[in-house]
């Protein structure tokens, strides 16, 4: 009597091989992430108060629009956002999900980058 082969419900070998290898390539990815976390958190803290500073100043100093003092950013800033608080004269860059700072339009002194109790305070 003839017996039919079936596939195995987990696939070919290749397919697995290739699962693994990208199981692995993931797993070496979230690795350096995290073995680097300190300094991309320092690198979003100075990225987002030189953002947040520089637009500050475009905006109330120099009378831009919000929209036009993202050209003054640098290269690889892209991923940082805007938004502004007229009414305290406040600008705050800010990464989605990661990190955030805040100036604010002082007469007299320009714009000044906030501490997180100063912007949890109002």
């Amino acid at each position: 009597m003839a017996t039919a082969k079936t596939k195995s419900a987990g696939g070919t070998g290749k397919g697995r091989i290739a699962l693994y290898i990208v199981v692995l390539f993931v797993m070496i990815l979230a690795g350096v992430f995290f073995y680097n976390l300190k300094f991309i958190q320092g690198q979003l803290d100075v990225g987002t108060a030189y953002g947040a500073r520089v637009a500050c100043s475009c905006h109330y100093i120099g009378g831009r629009d919000i929209g036009d003092c993202e050209k003054d950013f640098e290269p690889g800033m892209e991923v940082i956002g805007l938004s502004v608080d007229e009414e305290k004269k406040r600008v705050t860059a800010s990464v989605p999900l990661m990190d955030s700072a805040t100036a604010e339009f002082r007469e007299g002194w320009g714009c000044v980058i906030l501490t997180d109790e100063e912007v949890a305070e109002d």
